[in-house]
């Protein structure tokens, strides 16, 4: 037994001791808590990241470093302190790579021309406790990840989360070897090359899958996916399905019985798809939004049987109608409905009150009408988040929304809600993060103290549309908010407009914002550097157009949007930006008076995706830099300068810009930039009008694959201007040189915008002109064309502006120019035209919509989501700043007598139509009367005979009538006088007769020179007076008219009485004349005119008794 003893106890020290020396073991392949095994594999990692790229970035995975230090948080040895790394805490393994965006993209539409990372994923081999590995936008080589052995990862047994989204080169190629990853919950397959059949349903662990925005295009394969018994969640939004499967395939849905949330939306769908559905026993969450396949009557029956949803989505459907709160009287459990983006009219139903468990409710961008009852929204104690905006509400707000102490946000942005914001509807809202009332119509003055005790706010937004509106910060002396911003966005508010146009003092006390946007305020002085200085985590700073003198000197690495234009800085450009700002993404400084040279420096900014320094003072050539260094850089905007240089030559390379704007400036030489097929690959626009380039238009140009968008307005260029494919919807070649035919060879599919004008052309419109089906303006005028007017310019139905003057067009108008129903201004003007004008123009109703509206281009860092049915996630920004990246229209027109361009929007209100300069005959049709939206109307030097329709004065609008140079007859109609708005009007040199239309207000502006020529018209202004008829006046012969006789009157008192009444009177009607002159010109008018009256009525009787005393 003793024995037993002692041998059990050698055996316990010896495998203590093996356990030492086990333990001894490990400690000597750590460092640290790190394993060096998985140490060499992520710098192996790094190593071919870097390799591929051919980079030594000192800013990329900065602590993945292989030296002895230790410190925390420089890396060191130690793997667990590297950044995108996390290891368990008692072993020392990583557990988790978070390996997304390793190259640093900003946009996920730049993938096109990255090179692809061909990763060794048997790397991951060594870290056998790996739980978590993302890869996704890192631009993953397909055939490296196949050829090293993907499959080769079902040896990590505790891999469960594995994300391969943003990877577009990943295709069912790969399918094979992840089905082998059995151990997986979590699958993230998003934004991929997947196409075709269900691919994963040999996964049946999984219990998250995302295949959103695969392209399967197929009809809805339940079988397949009914294998997946233990999924919670499935995501397959925008992945083209179609459709909806049978019933019997729909039944087989109840295998998941696990399955909480599914996202279909951004498919095709029809309504049956909801029956089918609910065959899901434990679904919760739904998302339909964007299937517009549902029909536009909203489905009541089919969501019956779906009454313990607690989520449901129904964005952007195209749903119309009032809203159909009566489908969801059966649904206790709703806690989020969105129905927003839809077609839905009239007001909120007070039914909304039975909805008792909701916490989030949009109705936002529908078309509601109506204003807030106060039995609705108020009864709603639950309520967290309420989204209105972007509807036509109106009224004052309930009271009681004081009430909803629950609620989170607010917004009812871009309505149409008015009056006073009273003091007690905002500081109950105790619970309150997020507010907008942007884009309404309130009035009068709000104090932002208002808000100084809601601790949990963190957004606040009121831009105003009027200048009824004011927000005052000051108002409250030395209050110290209990909040701390993360948005603040307070712009046209008339800010502190009695206060002196103040910076908001407390704005001292934030430290925590993101986005500051304080525009259009007028606010002056320097720049507050503190504002900068105190939130170091500032992202977004628009100060536009304010009355700032100074730059901001202070450094903020964090800063990505920053917007000075419109302010009042001058002096020299500031040339250490970089320095400041060195990861901005988008820098503003135009409609300044900056003046120098364009800093170099500006090339180091190497995420810039937006640089505007137009409408400025700046001089000499644009640094090398901006056009080589700059990869990210989408839109340059240096017009409106006083720069010089050959920006186009073929001595400068160019990067991947995407809109250039170099209009407006001094820029010389030829356009021959080379190796242009890799350089200018993704231009979409380019605009050098109004400089003094030189030379011919490079074939190249005209065969650019995204050039949508060229501008060459002004310049000196000649020859032919060359074929090509390049998609243009905008092409300017106007006011240069070009000569030949107008190029038939064209792409013309997707033209809007056609200015041809001011060149040489010569020849006829050519045939493929009748391509132009998608053309707004077309303008070939001042050049050297002949022939006739093609009729199929009249089929062009959606043309706005058609200006054709100046040229050698012959023959008749054709009536077919009469279907044009949306053209606003026709000009003809200037050609050799015969016939008559066609009186079918009144078929010419003029524009419905608005055309010309500058184009905005916006970026939105986050948006409204929703995670597992949990509280919605509202992103910082939904509308952010936009930047106008649209070339303006500029279309010549004479109107007033002269000649002038129209620029931009004003082109959507601008209604003309020029016939001058031609050989026309005819009347003037009577039909031209119904053209009721004309502005300008000029028929001037034709060779039109009648009189001036007299239904002219029904064009109520009209500002300029030139009727000039013609054989017109008859009299100038005095209902003219009924265009209050004529400020032009010129008959001059024709034959009208007759009295002028009285001076009355327009009239009474027009001078001698617009009758002119007229020898037989009269009155004021002319100086050749009318004849005018006598008044006679006819009294009684006195007879006797009582018994009374004539001599027993009082002579005396008789003669005394009438002659005393005959002197007032005369005076009356002298000091009457004497106030009033126009009835003092009636009078002598009339006077005159008896006096003709009488001669002429002499003249003609002695005439004619000489003649019959002569016979």
């Amino acid at each position: 037994m003793e024995c037993w003893v002692v041998s059990q106890s050698k055996s316990w020290v010896y495998r203590s001791l093996m356990l030492m020396m086990i333990n001894i073991l490990m400690v000597g392949q750590t460092q640290g808590d790190c394993i060096v095994e998985e140490r060499k594999a992520l710098l192996e990692i790094k190593a071919s990241h870097m390799k591929s790229y051919d980079s030594e970035i000192d800013d990329f995975l900065p602590t993945w470093v292989d030296y002895g230090s230790s410190t925390p948080g420089d890396g060191g040895s130690d793997c667990c302190d590297w950044e995108r790394v996390n290891c368990n805490t008692t072993t020392g393994h990583v557990i988790e790579l978070s390996l997304y965006n390793l190259r640093g993209m900003v946009d996920e539409n730049m993938e096109l021309g990255i090179q692809l990372w061909p990763l060794n994923v048997s790397l991951f081999l060594h870290f056998r406790e790996l739980t978590s590995l993302n890869l996704s936008y890192d631009f993953l080589d397909k055939l490296e990840i196949m050829k090293t052995g993907l499959e080769r990862l079902s040896s990590l047994k505790k891999l469960e989360i594995l994300d391969l989204s943003l990877n577009y080169d990943i295709d069912n190629d790969i399918l094979p070897s992840l089905s082998t990853l059995t151990s997986l919950k979590i699958l993230d397959l998003s934004h991929t090359g997947l196409n075709g059949n269900y691919p994963i349903s040999a996964l049946e662990n999984l219990e998250v899958l995302s295949l959103s925005f695969c392209y399967f295009n197929i009809t809805f394969e339940i079988q397949e996916l009914a294998h997946l018994i233990n999924l919670k969640k499935l995501d397959l939004s925008n992945t083209w399905y179609l459709g909806t499967p049978n019933i019997q395939d729909c039944k087989s849905l109840s295998r998941m019985k696990r399955l909480e949330s599914i996202n279909l939306s951004g498919n095709s769908f029809n309504k049956s798809i909801i029956s089918c559905l609910t065959a899901l026993p434990s679904l919760k969450i739904l998302d339909l939004s964007y299937s517009t396949s549902l029909g536009t009557s909203f489905p009541v029956q089919e969501f019956n049987d779906l009454r313990d949803l607690e989520v449901l989505l129904l964005r952007r459907n195209g749903f119309s109608g009032t809203l159909p709160m009566e489908a969801f009287a059966s649904f206790r459990h709703l806690e989020i409905l969105d129905l927003s983006e839809n077609s839905f009219v009239g007001s909120i139903p007070s039914t909304i009150q039975g909805l008792s468990s909701l916490r989030v409710l949009s109705f936002a961008e529908n078309s509601l009408n109506g204003s807030l009852s106060d039995d609705g929204f108020c009864e709603s104690k639950n309520l967290q988040e309420l989204d209105l905006s972007n509807n036509m509400l109106h009224g004052s707000l309930p009271l009681c929304f004081d009430s909803l102490t629950s609620l989170k946000l607010l917004d009812i942005s871009s309505n149409q809600f008015s009056g006073i914001l009273m003091p007690s509807l905002i500081a109950n809202l105790t619970s309150l993060e997020y507010i907008d009332f942007s884009h309404n119509i309130f009035e009068g003055s709000f104090s932002f103290s208002y808000f100084c005790n809601l601790t949990k706010l963190e957004v606040v937004r009121f831009r105003s549309d009027n200048d009824r509106f004011e927000v005052e910060t000051e108002e409250a002396i030395d209050w110290i908010p209990k909040f701390q911003l993360k948005v603040l966005a307070l712009s046209n508010c008339n800010m502190n407009f009695h206060k002196g146009h103040l910076v908001p003092g407390f704005l001292l006390h934030q430290h925590k914002l993101l986005e500051l946007d304080m525009s259009h305020n007028s606010l002056e002085g320097q720049f507050p550097n503190w504002l900068i200085e105190n939130n170091t985590n500032l992202q977004v700073l628009n100060l536009r157009n304010n009355s700032f003198d100074s730059f901001p000197l202070y450094r903020n690495a964090n800063m990505k949007w920053l917007d000075l234009s419109g302010n009042h800085m001058k002096g020299t450009i500031l040339n250490n930006i970089p320095k400041f700002f060195p990861n901005i993404n988008r820098l503003n400084l135009s409609r300044n008076s900056l003046s120098g040279a364009i800093p170099p420096s500006y090339g180091d900014l190497s995420r810039l995706q937006v640089l505007d320094l137009s409408d400025n003072e700046l001089s000499g050539e644009v640094p090398k830099e901006l056009f080589t260094n700059l990869s990210y850089l989408d839109i340059l905007k240096l017009s409106r300068n006083n720069l010089h240089g050959e920006v186009l030559s073929g001595n400068l390379s160019w990067g991947n810009h995407q809109w250039v704007y170099l209009d407006g400036n001094r820029f010389t030489g030829k356009i021959g930039i080379k190796n242009w097929e890799e350089n200018l690959e993704g231009l979409r626009a380019l605009d050098i009008s109004n400089n003094l380039f030189t030379g011919v238009i490079p074939s190249w140009l005209s065969n650019m694959k995204y050039l949508s968008e060229l501008v060459v307005r002004n310049n000196s260029l000649k020859g032919r201007f060359p074929c090509g494919t390049a998609p243009f919807s905008f092409l300017d070649i106007s006011q240069n040189s070009f000569s030949g035919p107008i190029p038939s060879c064209l792409n013309l599919q997707n033209m809007e915008h056609l200015y041809l004008g001011s060149n040489r052309f010569t020849g006829s419109v050519p045939l493929s002109f009748g391509n132009l089906t998608k053309v707004l303006i077309l303008d070939i005028g001042n050049n050297k064309l002949s022939g006739g007017i093609p009729e199929f310019l009249g089929e062009l139905s959606d043309l706005r502006i058609l200006v054709l003057r100046n040229n050698n067009f012959s023959g008749s108008i054709p009536k077919q120019l009469c279907q044009l129903s949306n053209v606003s201004l026709i000009d003809l003007s200037s050609n050799s035209l015969s016939g008559s004008i066609p009186s079918c123009l009144q078929n010419i109703t003029g524009p419905r919509y608005l055309a010309f509206i500058e184009r905005m281009m916006s970026q939105s860092f986050t948006d409204f989501t929703y995670v597992d049915g949990s509280d919605p996630q509202r992103g910082l920004s939904t509308n952010f700043y936009p930047e106008v990246i649209e070339t303006r229209d500029e279309v010549q027109f004479t109107t007033k007598s002269m000649s002038r361009p129209y620029k931009g929007n004003i082109l959507d209100y601008m209604a003309g139509l020029d016939l001058s300069c031609n050989k026309l005959t005819g009347k003037i049709p009577e039909e031209l009367g119904f053209l009721t939206q004309i502005l300008a109307l000029n028929l001037s030097h034709n060779q039109l005979t009648g009189p001036i329709p007299v239904n002219f004065s029904d064009l109520a609008k009209l500002e300029s009538l030139d009727l000039s140079s013609n054989g017109l007859t008859g009299k100038v109609p005095s209902e003219l006088i009924e265009l209050t708005f004529l400020g032009v009007f010129n008959v001059s040199h024709n034959n009208l007769s007759g009295r002028l239309p009285d001076m009355k207000q327009q009239f009474g502006t027009f001078t001698e020179a617009c009758y002119q020529g007229n020898p037989l018209l009269c009155g004021p202004p002319l100086e050749k007076k009318c004849a005018t008829e006598p008044h006679v006046t006819t009294h009684p012969s006195l007879e006797e008219q009582g018994t009374e006789k004539w001599y027993e009157i009082d002579i005396v008192c008789f003669y005394g009485s009438s002659i005393s009444t005959l002197v007032v009177f005369l005076l009356g009607f002298v000091a009457l004349l004497y106030v009033n002159p126009y009835w003092r010109r009636r009078w002598l008018d009339s006077v005159e005119e008896c006096m003709y009256t009488c001669y002429y009525f002499l003249y003609n009787s002695v005439k004619k008794a000489c003649i019959i005393f002569r016979k």
